[in-house]
């Protein structure tokens, strides 16, 4: 991985702790380098849970048709109607969060859609994870960084497989 560098500077993501502050929610308009496009049978439910529940915001509505939804700079989704409930997603859509969102977001899901979320759970990749099922069977994972620690069984974990580990703590 020698031909990699960081880049943090273009990110929104602040760096790792207990203290970390989630950056504002970004209401700029901008072209998308990723987004993805969820199906719902329930345009309105699924724009209240994903507002309420995992913190977005209705950027913009087209009556209807679409909704796109936003939290930070790159986190982008659109809402899409279809006449039936998709069936258990296949794939994952993952989101960044600090980790005083992830209690948060849970508690918030739960209170929408009862049983809908799996975790916290702490990953060997230095991260706390949130598993939330959506009303629309999109399968959510909100990720939160932990506080890196050299010593940690989780950096011995990155180091072998090849990461670059941070450099200054």
């Amino acid at each position: 991985m020698t031909d990699y560098y960081e880049a943090f500077e273009i990110s929104p993501v602040p760096p790792p702790g207990l203290d970390a502050t989630p950056p504002e929610i970004y209401r700029g308009i901008y072209g998308m380098p990723m987004f993805v496009t969820v199906p719902t049978p329930d345009l309105a439910e699924s724009v209240n849970f994903w507002t309420k529940g995992l913190g977005f915001i209705d950027l913009f509505t087209v009556p209807g048709q679409v909704t796109h939804v936003r939290r930070w700079a790159f986190q982008d989704a659109l809402l899409v109607p279809v006449d039936a409930l998709p069936a258990p997603a296949t794939v994952t859509i993952g989101f960044s969060c600090v980790l005083s969102q992830v209690d948060e977001i849970a508690r918030a899901c739960t209170a929408l859609v009862p049983g809908c979320t799996t975790g916290p759970r702490k990953t060997p990749w230095n991260t706390v994870e949130l598993e939330v099922i959506t009303p629309e069977n999109a399968r959510v994972i909100m990720t939160a960084a932990r506080p890196f620690d050299p010593d940690s069984a989780e950096a011995r974990h990155l180091e072998e497989n090849g990461y670059l580990l941070p450099q200054g703590g």
